[in-house]
């Protein structure tokens, strides 16, 4: 019996002061991030729900205890799905709200790439897109790049909530 005592006391106590200290906020020593996005939508509407993944990335790294200045992050978004028609001009009105959200984030330093190959299926050229759009040979190249460079890939999952917040709680 005194074994199976000493046994339990050795296994439960380095877990211990976590039970008793309770939840709490911890702010680890991040770097500035370097960060490629990899957008590949299946459908156009969901780039709102994809650029909150940017948002969510750079908005804490800004506030304190970090105060980044988002010159400090090194961010691109790689966009080849079906998304890539939010970024043609003559689809403003439809997607303004998003558009000029990348137009933001882009003067924030953040730089949109739209893969050549995926333009060349939707029949559009350099033209067609917002002047803050860079158009590359292929989404896979240029992916592939950033990542030999060092730079974390992000690939936003997104998916349509059909409950509210309320409901799930």
């Amino acid at each position: 019996m005194y074994r199976y005592f000493l046994l339990f006391s050795l296994v439960s106590m380095p877990f211990s002061h976590v039970i008793a200290d309770g939840p709490r906020a911890v702010y680890p020593a991040y770097e500035p991030p370097k960060v490629v996005y990899e957008f590949y939508l299946d459908a156009p509407e969901k780039i709102s729900a994809a650029l909150y993944w940017i948002r969510a990335l750079i908005n804490p790294l800004m506030d304190s205890p970090y105060d980044m200045a988002p010159e400090m992050m090194d961010i691109k978004v790689v966009v080849h799905g079906t998304e890539i028609v939010t970024l043609a001009k003559k689809n403003y009105l439809n997607y303004k709200d998003a558009v000029e959200r990348m137009r933001y984030y882009t003067m924030l330093g953040i730089e949109f790439k739209v893969c050549g190959l995926a333009a060349e299926e939707f029949d559009y050229s350099v033209d067609d897109f917002h002047e803050f759009v860079e158009l590359v040979p292929s989404a896979f190249t240029e992916l592939t790049h950033w990542q030999q460079q060092g730079y974390a890939l992000i690939i936003p999952q997104v998916q349509i909530r059909t409950r509210s917040i309320d409901e799930i709680r």
